[in-house]
């Protein structure tokens, strides 16, 4: 039986979710905020070390301002109204990705999560944030070459956003799309991949739960016998 220490997410199919309901795509990210509460819920009680959580891609720039806009809004709304929900529950808030290009009020609110809940231990929750892999792997190079270091394996772990983590053992992809989308490359070599049919918003606990079991009956090899 495997024990789960971390598991990763792409929260896909918030905005499908929203046109769906004959609403708009950020109703859709509105009702996203409902699962990722029900799944941070399961993540303490099933004691999950760490979660993260894809929240906005270095290709989301591309979407309409409008939307980006919405986003931010959202997720600082979410950390003022929360801040004190995370250090009740003893949970430590981190950021994966390049929050420089964010709004100057937004960067305030995550630097402050972060500070606040940084010796937090019953869950670490990553948020992924202006996070691509691809930028990851080359950022982690670029380390490693300015401080003159041997490029090995182990260098280029010690230099991701995930330094000192234990890679996913579980990446789950709700919407219906059967990719990565340019998302921890490096890290989920041997995760076990659950695509998943339902949109974002509609994954429940259950969901989440059944998953989890049938992660519990997989014999990992790591390319052994």
């Amino acid at each position: 039986m495997s024990n789960i220490n971390h598991v990763a997410i792409i929260m896909d199919g918030n905005g499908r979710w929203g046109l769906k309901k004959f609403k708009s795509r950020n109703f859709g990210h509105q009702k996203g905020i409902k699962t990722v509460e029900k799944i941070i819920e399961v993540s303490i009680k099933k004691n999950i070390k760490f979660l993260t959580l894809y929240t906005f891609s270095t290709e989301n720039w591309k979407r309409p301002k409008y939307e980006i806009n919405f986003l931010f809004k959202l997720l600082e709304d979410y950390l003022k109204k929360n801040l004190d929900i995370l250090l009740k529950n003893n949970i430590k808030f981190t950021v994966l990705g390049d929050i420089n290009k964010f709004p100057v009020k937004l960067r305030n609110s995550i630097n402050n999560a972060i500070k606040l809940t940084k010796k937090n231990k019953k869950l670490q929750i990553n948020l992924a944030l202006n996070y691509g892999s691809k930028d990851e792997i080359l950022r982690s190079l670029k380390i490693i070459i300015k401080k003159k270091m041997k490029v090995n394996v182990k260098n280029i772990q010690n230099n991701l956003y995930t330094s000192g983590m234990p890679d996913p053992d579980i990446l789950i992809r709700t919407g219906n799309t059967n990719r990565l989308s340019n998302f921890m490359l490096w890290q989920l070599s041997y995760s076990e991949i659950f695509f998943v049919k339902k949109l974002w918003p509609d994954f429940n606990k259950n969901d989440f739960k059944k998953i989890l079991n049938q992660f519990k009956e997989i014999k990992r090899n790591y390319g052994k016998i």
